[in-house]
């Protein structure tokens, strides 16, 4: 059977390539006799693996030596708290607000008791676009963004200046675009989108943030503790970061980091183009110039729902799965990270303007 394409937001697509390796590895690793699965985290069998990662990601990402990489668990969704936690001095945290993930990291700082404020927001238009007027004050511990939303299909195109260490969601866009990390002093994600399955989170921060930790931090929640371990303070998801580590050789075998951002821009803009030239018949949620290149939210003419479950309903018999938009926005979203293959995006497209042909 044919592998469906699958547009969902996260988990998402793993590599095909990944996962037949996988498969071949998963009851016997390497002639070892046993599944990676059930190699002890002590092992040397498994620190292997682990520091391969790690050396892998800094390889791919030009990480420099002054910033620790990390492997923790609990999510995007516990570093909104973990976070403040671990960089908050007393002061004022900044936040620019675009959209569902970067309001949830403000309110969990909030029920902190901590002080933030908000620098710039697209709310008032349904998070359309990323603001342009983004000013960080130096006064503050710290900055934060999402870099890009994956619900309402916007991203940033260059990270904004910031006077103090700005901290950057990168969840849904990682290891798609080189990082300038002369702007960034923590940057995190989840694996599940282009990293590889859900269970593992990525964590990059300059050393010189790792003192920041109140004493009465939990200890699993200080990034002290975690960087001063090599990430093995406890037990880590062993089989999801073994997976990661397969998924950052894969990058490297696609060109790296760089030949993904430019296979995605075509990929991005085979569907946009699909959008724009539909004459209305196609509307995309975000503004042009604040374009996803990960995520592509879309509604079908004046948003009408019976012809979106339609042409939802239709995906799904050609095995195109996990297109259905978020509940906010509605429509239909095709999130096309580095796993998705350009025929993938090919296939969708092919399907859209047959639909709007026939439904005029």
């Amino acid at each position: 059977m044919q592998p469906a394409i699958n547009f969902g937001a996260g988990p998402s697509m793993i590599p095909q390539e990944v996962l037949k390796e996988a498969q071949e590895q998963l009851l016997d690793f390497h002639g070892n006799g046993l599944s990676i699965m059930e190699a002890s985290h002590r092992s040397s069998m498994y620190e292997d693996i682990h520091n391969a990662a790690i050396a892998d990601i800094r390889e791919l990402l030009s990480i420099p030596e002054d910033f620790e990489v990390l492997f923790l668990q609990g999510g995007a969704s516990l570093q909104f708290a973990m976070i403040p936690l671990n960089l908050y001095k007393g002061g004022v945290i900044e936040f620019v607000d675009t959209g569902t993930w970067s309001s949830k990291a403000i309110q969990e700082a909030k029920i902190l008791g901590y002080t933030t404020r908000v620098v710039a927001s697209s709310k008032e238009s349904t998070y359309n676009h990323i603001p342009t007027d983004i000013h960080f004050s130096a006064e503050a511990d710290y900055a934060y963004i999402t870099s890009n939303n994956t619900i309402y299909g916007t991203q940033y195109k260059t990270y904004p200046d910031a006077p103090t260490p700005l901290v950057v969601d990168a969840s849904s866009d990682i290891f798609s675009y080189p990082i300038d990390w002369s702007k960034t002093s923590l940057l995190f994600a989840g694996a599940q989108k282009n990293a590889g399955p859900s269970g593992v989170t990525i964590v990059i921060i300059k050393k010189e943030l790792l003192d920041r930790a109140k004493e009465n931090t939990p200890t699993m929640l200080r990034y002290d503790i975690h960087a001063q371990n090599n990430s093995l303070y406890n037990t880590p998801p062993t089989f999801a970061i073994y997976l990661l580590g397969l998924t950052m050789k894969w990058i490297k075998a696609q060109g790296g980091v760089e030949a993904i951002r430019r296979y995605n821009e075509e990929k991005a803009a085979l569907l946009y183009n699909t959008i724009d030239q539909s004459n209305g018949f196609y509307v995309g949620h975000a503004l042009c110039d604040s374009r996803s290149l990960m995520n592509v939210s879309f509604n079908v003419r004046g948003k009408d729902k019976a012809l979106e479950a339609k042409l939802l309903a239709l995906a799904e018999e050609a095995r195109m799965i996990g297109l259905k938009g978020h509940r906010s926005v509605g429509g239909l979203r095709a999130s096309i990270y580095n796993a998705m293959r350009k025929e993938g995006v090919a296939a969708l497209v092919d399907l859209m303007e047959t639909f709007a042909k026939n439904h005029r």
